[in-house]
C-alpha cells in the first residue's frame, strides 16, 4: 500500500483584498491552507514585495543599503520609479519618516504633495506608512486620503486610538487600512471589529500584527501570526480572517547588527551581504507565518525572497538562484587568527 500523505482539512479562508488600482492592482490573500501547504489547498495569489522609499533622506543607513539609491535619496519619486523599474517592486511603501514631531514635524499639506509625486511616478499600488504617532498619523493620513479621492492607497499604521478618524476617511475616499497592534492576536482582533463596527468593509482592511527585526522580537512576530492564520483557517473566525503586512525593512536595518562595520564585528563577516541575509532570512521567516505583503529594502534581498517565494510555489531548484551580489568592495577578514587555540588536551 502506498504511503499517503495526512491531509488538514479547514473551515475557514482568508479573504482576497485587493490593493490599488486600474492594471496593476495587486490582489493579496484567498490561502485555504497554511502558507504553503499547496498539498492541502490553495494560494492563488503569491506573497508581494513592497520596496520601502522615504519621504527624506535617511540619515543613519548602513553604507550597504544606501548604494544602490544614492542617485535618488532626495527625489521620493525618483526613488519609487527606480525601485519598480530596476528592482521588480510590486507594491511601493511611502515612509512617512519627515511628519514625524520628533524629526522634521512636516506638515500634512508637505506630505501630500509627495505623496502626489510618488503617485505620478508609478503604475504599482502605492501603501502610506506613518510614524505611529497617533495624532499627527491621524492629521496626516486624512489629509492624503481627501486629496487623493480613488488611488486606493493603503494606508496605516492604524490601530485603535486613532481609527475612527483614518477610518473614516478611507471608507469615504475609497481607500485600504493598515489595521495595526502590538504583537497580540486578541487586539489584533479587537482594532478589526472597531473598524467593521464603524462602517469600514472588511475587503478594506490588512492586518499589521507588528513586525520584529530579530531574535525575540522575531520570535514573538511569528507565534502570534501563526495563532492568527489557526484562527482564521482552523476555528473559521471571520475577524481575523484577512492578509498581512510585515514592516520588515524598517525595523531590520535599524538593528545594530545590520549597521556594524568589519571593524566594529569582523566575526559576523562581510557587512554588506550580512545586512542582505538578515533582511532576506526575516522575509522569510514572516512568508512561513503567513505574511502577504512584506515591506523590504535592499535590492538583492528582494531577489532573494522573490525567487524564494516562485520557487516554494511554481517548484524549480534553487541552484538556479544567483548568489548575492556585492555592490561594495570587497573586505577581508581573516577568520583564522580570530578563532580561538583548539584544546587537544587529553585527559588520561
Amino acid at each position: 500500500m502506498g504511503f499517503e500523505i495526512h491531509k488538514e482539512s479547514y473551515t475557514g479562508a482568508v479573504k482576497e483584498i485587493t490593493l490599488g488600482k486600474g492594471d496593476k492592482a495587486v490582489t493579496v490573500g484567498g490561502e485555504t491552507c497554511y502558507p504553503f501547504y499547496l498539498f492541502e489547498g490553495g494560494m492563488p495569489h503569491k506573497p508581494v514585495v513592497a520596496m520601502e522609499v522615504w519621504d527624506m533622506e535617511p540619515d543613519e543607513w548602513p553604507e550597504a543599503a544606501l548604494s544602490h539609491f544614492k542617485d535618488v535619496l532626495s527625489d521620493p519619486a525618483a526613488w519609487a520609479k527606480k525601485c519598480v523599474d530596476e528592482f521588480g517592486a510590486d507594491m511601493i511603501v511611502l515612509q512617512l519618516k519627515s511628519t514625524d514631531p520628533n524629526t522634521k514635524d512636516a506638515s500634512a499639506d508637505e506630505a501630500v504633495a509627495i505623496v502626489k509625486k510618488v503617485l505620478e511616478a508609478i503604475d504599482v499600488p502605492l501603501l502610506i506608512w506613518g510614524t505611529a504617532n497617533v495624532e499627527k498619523d491621524e492629521e496626516v493620513l486624512k489629509k492624503i486620503s481627501e486629496e487623493t479621492q480613488g488611488e486606493n492607497l493603503v494606508m496605516g499604521p492604524v490601530d485603535d486610538k486613532n481609527y475612527k478618524g483614518i477610518g473614516a476617511s478611507a471608507m469615504g475616499y475609497g481607500h485600504t487600512i493598515i489595521s495595526s497592534s502590538p504583537i497580540d492576536v486578541n487586539l489584533a482582533k479587537q482594532v478589526n471589529i472597531l473598524l467593521e463596527n464603524l462602517g469600514v468593509p472588511m475587503e478594506r482592511i490588512i492586518v499589521d500584527p507588528t513586525t520584529g527585526g530579530l531574535g525575540y522580537g522575531m520570535e514573538y512576530t511569528y507565534s502570534v501570526m501563526e495563532r492568527l492564520v489557526m484562527a482564521a483557517l482552523n476555528q473559521g473566525d471571520d475577524k481575523l480572517q484577512l492578509p498581512m503586512i510585515n514592516n520588515l525593512g524598517n525595523e531590520v536595518w535599524k538593528c545594530k547588527e545590520a549597521k556594524m562595520g568589519v571593524d566594529e564585528a569582523p566575526t559576523l563577516g562581510d557587512p554588506e551581504k550580512r545586512g542582505i541575509l538578515m533582511e532576506a532570512v526575516g522575509a522569510v521567516n514572516y512568508l512561513m507565518a503567513g505574511s502577504n505583503v512584506l515591506f523590504m529594502r535592499h535590492p538583492e534581498a528582494v531577489r532573494l525572497v522573490k525567487s524564494f517565494i516562485d520557487l516554494a510555489i511554481d517548484g524549480g531548484s534553487a541552484a538556479d538562484v544567483a548568489p548575492v551580489k556585492k555592490d561594495l568592495d570587497d573586505v577581508d577578514i581573516d577568520f583564522a587568527s580570530l578563532a580561538p587555540e583548539p584544546d587537544l588536551t587529553v585527559e588520561g
